[in-house]
């Protein structure tokens, strides 16, 4: 009798898996199809907006009303500024996954003007918020409950950034994995690959055409090849923190400005002129420059410090975009910068930069390491993948996306809580004095 009870007990859980199984494709299959179709959609028409605008040489004149409109926008629809991913983000964390309807058109429109104008933003926050929205509106039509919108709307993360740079496999990750610093939702996974792999593939069906760079010789194993990529971690993981610093910084403009339209005014007015000083290869998505370091053409050493400085003018000015594109030009310039004073392959370590950089800035080493393969072969996978953990923690417990939870210590000797979003966390130095980092923090101390 006990046996057949039992035995009852496990097919029974068997069918109520397999019925979960069978939702979730259905689910995230349905989600990443009407992702795709909306990231193809934004893709397109940014593409006819930037070349309509382009084709003047002063385009990026038009930057001040550009970021005005945005702001103004985004106004309107309280959710829509920033960067895309971080209200997402906080969506889930704060708000169950709810999302405003409004947010879709506001934030599609306000990132068009801005990107269009020569703001010095990405396309992938956008596509993910968007993407999220549309999968929060449709939980709410069919009332699933809070566990089930939250997964639903980490699918739209997926299906959005998957679709937007053509890799499924560290889209569906990066979903899963830019919720907390130090922790992946196991449960959302299979949801997450179905609707990554669906938005993808939508996409290709649209005629989207995807950056994918096939690097050329990727040196040998070597002991002194694999030192050089983990003195580039640390190095990257400075520039990640950097990054960071200056958009912290930055932020501060919006306490500054009590009548708030002279915000995005000036900020305009700022940016044209650094463009004339410096030059516009800075503005925009900056895809071109990626390409140059990765085939390893020339690059100004200071070009990834002009770029956060515009990254952050423009998205602190009241644009509006992603932050993941402007991450790879600065990943991929300060990887040719580390390669020409270390003497070594300018394109390898521009495209070790590009994805270290995002795995430090935005704690997603393993979507990070994931994409390197994706985007530029197996070749390069073990040294991107020691580039961006090391960068991942040489970043600290910060992030581009303040409202992360922190789910880890990056060190035992720092003391930080748990549990909370980056935002609000403090980290002390907690040395125990017979411990191996305390006696090298003394002798570092005593060098500097």
């Amino acid at each position: 009798m006990e046996k057949t009870e039992k035995m009852k007990e496990v097919l029974e859980e068997e069918t109520i898996l397999f019925i979960s199984v069978l939702k979730w494709i259905a689910f995230a299959a349905f989600i990443g199809i009407i992702v795709g179709f909306s990231t193809g959609l934004f893709l397109k028409t940014l593409a006819f907006t930037v070349k309509l605008t382009a084709s003047h040489r002063y385009y990026f004149f038009f930057l001040p009303l550009a970021l005005l409109v945005s702001s103004f926008l985004t106004m309107l629809c309280p959710g829509s500024e920033g960067h895309g991913t971080e209200k997402v983000i906080e969506a889930i964390h704060r708000y169950s996954g709810k999302i405003k309807p409004l947010v879709i058109p506001a934030k599609f429109l306000a990132t068009i003007v801005t990107i269009a104008g020569g703001g010095s933003v990405g396309k992938e926050g956008p596509a993910a918020q968007i993407g999220a929205g549309l999968s929060s509106l449709f939980a709410g039509l069919f009332r699933l409950d809070e566990r089930d919108r939250k997964k639903l709307v980490i699918c739209g993360i997926s299906a959005g950034f998957a679709s937007i740079f053509g890799t499924p496999i560290a889209g569906a990750l990066f979903g899963v994995e830019v919720l907390y610093v130090g922790g992946i939702l196991y449960d959302v996974l299979l949801p997450s690959f179905i609707a990554g792999m669906a938005g993808y593939h939508i996409c290709l069906a649209m005629g989207i055409n995807y950056f994918h760079h096939s690097l050329g010789v990727i040196p040998a194993f070597s002991e002194s090849f694999v030192i050089k990529t983990v003195i580039a971690g640390i190095f990257f993981g400075i520039c990640a923190r950097l990054l960071i610093e200056v958009m912290n910084q930055l932020k501060k403009l919006d306490a500054i400005f009590h009548w708030k339209p002279l915000r995005p005014v000036l900020g305009g007015l700022l940016l044209i002129f650094l463009t004339f000083v410096f030059s516009n290869q800075y503005l925009g998505l900056g895809i071109e420059t990626i390409q140059r370091c990765l085939e390893g053409g020339e690059i100004v050493w200071y070009a990834f410090l002009l770029k956060i400085i515009f990254t952050s003018l423009t998205l602190n000015s009241g644009g509006s975009g992603g932050i993941v594109t402007p991450i790879f030009f600065i990943g991929a310039t300060s990887g040719s910068l580390f390669a020409k004073i270390f003497g070594a392959d300018p394109s390898t370590f521009s495209a070790i930069g590009l994805v270290a950089l995002l795995a430090g800035a935005g704690n997603a080493p393993i979507s990070a390491s994931v994409m390197a393969v994706e985007l530029f072969g197996s070749k390069i996978g073990a040294y991107a993948s020691i580039a961006s953990v090391i960068s991942f923690i040489m970043t600290g417990h910060a992030s581009v996306y303040p409202s992360q939870v922190l789910a880890m210590k990056k060190s035992a000797t720092i003391d930080v809580e748990t549990g909370k979003e980056v935002e609000t966390v403090h980290p002390r130095l907690k040395l125990r004095r017979k411990s191996i980092t305390y006696l090298l923090a003394k002798i570092v101390k005593k060098i500097i």
